[in-house]
């Protein structure tokens, strides 16, 4: 197979322009063509709605899961959901009843780097202001919920703390979504004996809280709230913990979360159904859209198309051995993007000479895609190679990508779904490569059995995804590994809190390194999301706003058309 580079537009239409192009179906449309009754739709303005997912129709044949994942990411963009929904409109186009998954869009990056996380071109989802801003309110309520357990912890405290929680000891901290690194590290209860306990306190940014990652592994409303009780708030003066549970908080949570819980149904600009619920991050938590989206979609589909976050060695690792072990969702093909432009710079290629063809940097880079393509076969699934073309992709170059997928017994196809679209013929190719791996489907397998000990599935993980020599432990990750032991969570998956950009735990290190170590910092139990978040390097939970934010660009005008999305 050879490819043809494509021809640069003098002025494109920018991402906003496209989607308001487009013409929308009335939701209750969408709706009917999926296979949703109108009376369990909940409808939120013409263009989105809530599914009751307990007025659906009994589940018959379950969807085939395709899980979109990438080579490791580059400040050059690689446009994973772009080619998600782009792939679903192709599958689609081919006849096959199709719909997709995604996570919602937090704000914090919207507003810091990205500008917008719907796809792009004409590979979007719709209405593309409302899910980037607002939405349904979704982790408006995440955040309700979490800062009421958080406030019920310390009036409890306040009130005489007859569970003899220690102030020193609490586990969960305030969030927003919102990138503010000045809330990182704050004091609360100053002001004197009527304003509460003085003491160190922070936030987190709501994708990244304990909140979000229960409610994206919850299958029902029960679930949710049997989760949310089992979470540990803190632990008393003898280090017993205590669960939100004893609280008594698991009520309200659940009741805040109640009508956020219900995926939240939207169209591409092909018209395909989508379901876009709940986002944890992926270099944090664990990186995938709900599970009740993802199932409710496997219902409704021959062909479920859904994404895991940043590399195949954070998301598509924690879907598999975190996210397919709750629930009923193993893939039976894995897409991995690729792009010419991130493999020049795992190559070795600055950002700023990434439009010069270079197809020796281009050859060296492919060894990260190597490693991402051996940790997908890991999991016992052949991999699609989906190379995203960008408008400055030399021919020479793109074949040189199709040339070393074919040497190594890898599919693979070139896709240009940003400038024509699923819908039209610009993922043709990538489709009917996917049809085929779904023809002979892999037996999805996780890494490691969870009676393994912590240090050992960290351990894996670090070796066999990695590809680094092991892995050291700060004495603070030492006396936590043996609090874990003792509170009998030994038994739980790890979650790695992990720079995206690097195999490594140190973000400079590009390509594919090996023989390094990685450091772990601290081990946070997630006992209501059913991990232990393993927190390595540099990562933090709260991010701060580049030099130049994205929401310095945007604006509204008198009649209410935004500008600068995108």
């Amino acid at each position: 197979m050879t490819a043809t580079a494509a021809t640069p537009s003098a002025s494109p239409p920018s991402d906003l322009e496209i989607a308001r192009a487009a013409t929308l179906r009335p939701i209750e449309e969408v709706g009917a063509a999926a296979g949703i009754p109108a009376d369990a739709l909940e409808l939120y303005g013409r263009y989105k709605a809530k599914v009751d997912v307990g007025r659906l129709p009994p589940a018959g044949t379950l969807g085939q899961v395709v899980l979109v994942s990438a080579l490791s990411p580059t400040p050059a963009g690689e446009g994973k959901s772009t080619l998600t929904v782009g792939l679903a409109d192709s599958l689609a186009r081919a006849g096959k009843r199709t719909m997709v998954a995604l996570r919602e869009p937090s704000l914090g990056p919207i507003l810091g780097m990205k500008g917008g996380a719907t796809g792009g071109g004409r590979s979007q989802v719709l209405p593309m202001e409302d899910i980037n801003l607002h939405f349904t309110g979704d982790f408006h309520a995440v955040t309700a919920a979490n800062n009421a357990l958080c406030a019920l912890v310390d009036n409890h405290i306040f009130q005489g703390n007859a569970l003899g929680i220690d102030p020193r000891r609490i586990a969960v901290k305030r969030i927003m979504d919102m990138n503010d690194r000045t809330l990182r590290e704050i004091v609360v209860g100053l002001g004197g004996p009527a304003q509460g306990v003085p003491r160190e306190d922070g936030f987190d940014i709501t994708v990244a809280s304990e909140v979000m990652a229960v409610f994206c592994l919850a299958s029902s409303l029960r679930d949710l709230k049997e989760r949310l009780g089992r979470i540990t708030v803190g632990y008393t003066w003898a280090r017993r913990p205590v669960t939100a549970g004893e609280l008594g908080a698991a009520g309200v949570m659940a009741l805040l979360l109640k009508d956020a819980i219900k995926p939240n149904l939207v169209q591409t600009i092909a018209g395909t159904p989508a379901l876009v619920h709940g986002g944890p991050f992926a270099n944090i938590a664990h990186g995938c859209n709900s599970v009740l989206a993802t199932t409710t979609a496997r219902r409704l589909a021959e062909v479920v198309v859904t994404e895991a976050g940043f590399g195949a060695d954070l998301g598509a690792e924690k879907f598999i051995d975190i996210k397919a072990r709750c629930a009923d969702v193993a893939p039976s093909a894995v897409v991995l993007v690729a792009t010419v432009r991130a493999l020049k710079m795992h190559g070795g290629v600055p950002k700023d000479r990434l439009g010069t063809p270079n197809v020796e940097a281009l050859g060296r880079g492919l060894a990260n895609l190597a490693r991402h393509v051996a940790n997908v076969r890991r999991f016992g699934l052949e991999p699609v190679v989906a190379i995203n073309r960008f408008a400055a992709d030399t021919a020479e170059e793109l074949d040189a990508v199709l040339r070393w997928c074919a040497e190594g017994g890898v599919r693979a196809a070139v896709a240009d779904v940003w400038g024509r679209g699923g819908g039209g013929d610009g993922g043709d190719a990538l489709a009917r490569e996917v049809l085929t791996a779904l023809e002979t489907p892999g037996q999805c397998r996780q890494l490691y059995p969870l009676e393994a000990g912590i240090e050992e599935k960290i351990g894996t993980i670090v070796r066999d995804v990695y590809g680094g020599a092991g892995v050291e432990f700060s004495d603070k990750a030492l006396r936590q590994l043996g609090q874990i032991r003792e509170n009998g969570w030994d038994a739980l998956p790890v979650c790695m809190a992990k720079t995206q950009y690097s195999f490594t735990d140190d973000p400079s290190r590009l390509g594919a390194p090996k023989g390094f170590i990685v450091h772990v910092r601290e081990l946070w139990p997630r006992t209501g999301a059913g991990f232990i978040v393993a927190v390595t390097g540099q990562t933090m939970t709260m991010p701060g706003l580049p030099a130049e934010p994205a929401a310095l660009r945007m604006d509204v005008d008198d009649e209410g058309r935004i500008s600068g999305l995108f």
